[in-house]
């Protein structure tokens, strides 16, 4: 008996079934196409979108002009921010600080009535009493404002005129201050400090009268000797 040998057929070959018409494949190019898709898209890079992943050689010509006009911008915002803080010190300094300030001097004056005996005699106790400005018709003002002026003489000093209610458990009062500032020196000095309390005598803490000027008195325009 003879055996019969048997041979595979072309078309059961696995490099034939590969490439047969009639089976899906999948090709390089369709691969390389998925990965590409899948791979994230860079985002143009503007004035507001700008976040910095990006390094200037990364940058297009009109990436670059955004992210210069960009950092102009937050340049000039941070100058602003400096300008307006200084701005703010400042006039705190000036207002509240300041030995020229009126709130400086209306803070002196106080304490100036709370050391003197007489002052307590006729208010009370120095650790109550209480100092305040005039009243108010704005409902929303908290703090009552101070009455303050200024103004110069012909001599060009600068003049100061202040007046505020003090009240203790005693009596209330209202103090009178009158301050000069020489054109020599640039601190305030007293010309009247007084408290007046209804029904009794004026207290007067300070009182200087304007010196001659050149050994002569000036007044209404004529110098008397």
């Amino acid at each position: 008996m003879s055996l019969v040998h048997l041979r595979p057929s072309p078309l059961l070959r696995p490099s034939l079934l590969l490439s047969h018409p009639l089976l899906p494949r999948t090709s390089q190019h369709t691969y390389a196409t998925q990965n590409s898709s899948a791979a994230p898209r860079r985002r143009n890079v503007t004035v507001l979108s700008d976040d910095g992943r990006y390094t200037w050689g990364e940058l297009s010509g009109r990436e670059k002009v955004a992210r210069a006009t960009q950092q102009s911008i937050n340049f000039v915002v941070v100058l602003a921010g400096a300008a307006l803080t200084g701005g703010v010190f400042y006039l705190l300094y000036t207002e509240v600080f300041s030995p020229n300030s009126k709130t400086w001097q209306f803070e002196k004056a106080v304490e100036r009535v709370k050391n003197d005996a007489r002052c307590t005699a006729l208010l009370g106790d120095r650790r109550e009493i209480q100092a305040y400005g005039e009243n108010t018709w704005s409902r929303w003002a908290r703090n009552r404002p101070i009455a303050t002026t200024f103004e110069k003489d012909q001599q060009g000093r600068e003049h100061m005129r202040m007046n505020f209610h003090v009240a203790g458990p005693r009596n209330s009062g209202t103090v009178f201050v009158h301050m000069v500032k020489p054109t020599d020196t640039n601190e305030w000095e007293y010309r009247l400090l007084a408290l007046e309390v209804k029904g009794y005598s004026r207290v007067v803490l300070e009182e200087r009268h304007d010196p001659k000027v050149g050994g002569e008195l000036k007044i209404f325009g004529i110098r008397w000797k």
